[in-house]
């Protein structure tokens, strides 16, 4: 059976280390995972929905570490495909305590980084509500692009629900005149997109976002979420029903910033697949997003119903 929710892209192995400073000097690193829309299909897990991740590992043990995590998490990988010839991509983090994190990828001729259309289960994608892409996909490689334009015109003609983070990583791409040119061919193509500020003005020359939104209805965008980090978010419609400011929900101290965006889409898809209407399920995202930043590493934040309904105040903490 297909989950509610699809996501395409790749997984790689994260290394943490294990104290903050500069990455010449790091010795000791803890063995996490990292890949934007497992994230989300993880968020979405944890939040009891059915969620499936699309991708392609190496036959090696770093493979099956992410599938065996992914999978342990409660995502289907059935669509998962093994390339026994490309290794499984790497990454590392770097931590500095008056600024923010870097990463660093060796992610160049892995096995994701091969994926082609061919590789993509036609049913996989035509029988779920929602495709959730991101723009790193598509910076991966040509045959990586291709594969998220088939899969947009699989969730087109089959009626589901297109998601798209563009999720700017610009030492991917060759150019940021490519970047810039793909990532607004795919907001336009989208049915919900969410940039966030800092993306707004590299891709559309402002931070304002009411302008943002704006920008992705121009492309062909029925609704935008744009992430304003501590200030929260702002969602509208193209119809014009919707335009609100979402306030952030607080926390008492950011440990890893990394992977919340990832937490916010999960968060808002739970909240649409829940039948919350828009702003709801932003304020959902907004307290999803925060709460994934209360601890080091990508997904080990995502929160549980429980975990989230403590957060938000609308359940008191059971300790003992």
């Amino acid at each position: 059976m297909t989950p509610d929710v699809v996501t395409l892209g790749e997984t790689m192995v994260l290394l943490n280390p294990a104290r903050s400073g500069p990455m010449k000097y790091l010795t000791e690193f803890r063995k996490q995972l990292g890949g934007a829309e497992s994230n989300v299909a993880i968020g979405l897990a944890r939040l009891d929905h059915d969620a499936g991740w699309n991708s392609a590992l190496g036959d090696d043990p770093h493979g099956e570490y992410v599938e065996a995590f992914v999978r342990g998490e409660g995502v289907d990988v059935s669509t998962v495909r093994t390339d026994p010839d490309r290794p499984t991509g790497l990454m590392f983090k770097e931590r500095q305590e008056l600024g923010e994190t870097s990463v660093y990828y060796y992610r160049h001729g892995s096995a994701a980084s091969a994926m082609t259309p061919e590789d993509l289960p036609p049913a996989y994608v035509a029988d779920a509500e929602y495709l959730h892409l991101t723009g790193i996909t598509p910076a991966l490689s040509a045959s990586c692009r291709e594969t998220v334009e088939r899969a947009i015109e699989l969730a087109v003609e089959n009626d589901v629900t297109v998601s798209f983070d563009p999720n700017v990583r610009r030492k991917l791409w060759d150019s940021e005149e490519e970047m810039r040119s793909v990532l607004l061919d795919l907001i336009g193509k989208s049915d919900v997109a969410y940039p966030g500020t800092d993306e707004g003005d590299l891709l559309f020359d402002t931070a304002d976002p009411a302008a943002i939104a704006d920008e992705c209805f121009a492309l062909g965008a029925e609704a935008v979420v744009v992430t304003r980090g501590a200030d929260g978010a702002y969602v509208a419609k193209t119809d014009g029903t919707v335009a609100e400011a979402v306030p952030p929900y607080e926390t008492e101290r950011v440990v890893d910033p990394v992977g919340a965006g990832d937490g916010f889409v999960a968060g808002f898809l739970s909240g649409r697949l829940d039948g919350l209407d828009l702003v709801a399920s932003t304020e959902r995202a907004c307290a999803v997003g925060a709460f994934a930043t209360t601890v080091s590493g990508d997904v080990e934040a995502l929160p549980g119903r429980e975990d989230l309904a403590v957060f938000t105040g609308t359940e008191e903490a059971v300790m003992r």
